[in-house]
């Protein structure tokens, strides 16, 4: 299943750092998407567009609001200003890891 089946997203910038919320439809989903995001899946899922030697991709909780905020620094190789890159702001990186392939909820 992919996981925007399950939630959906909102992204932000600063500089050349991106950050993705990932936020559950259902409160119920929460804790099993906190299962599978983790940040070692989120690295691996972004690896080709990491900026190497950046610090490492952080991982925050918000259960409240059954959410995950992933903050991945020197993804946007400069920022809006600096980047040459067609997305400099990042919005579709949002998009991108909705793509990701996870396995069926038990």
């Amino acid at each position: 299943m992919k996981l925007h089946t399950l939630a959906h997203c909102r992204t932000g910038d600063k500089g050349d750092t991106s950050n993705i919320s990932i936020i559950a439809y259902r409160a119920e989903d929460y804790p099993w998407l906190c299962q599978q995001l983790t940040v070692a899946r989120v690295t691996e899922f972004f690896a080709d567009l990491l900026e190497p030697g950046a610090a490492p991709v952080r991982r925050y909780e918000l259960p409240n609001v059954q959410a995950l905020n992933f903050v991945l620094p020197g993804i946007l190789r400069g920022g809006v200003t600096r980047s040459t890159a067609l997305d400099a702001h990042g919005k579709c990186l949002g998009s991108a890891l909705l793509d990701l392939e996870l396995p069926t909820p038990n």
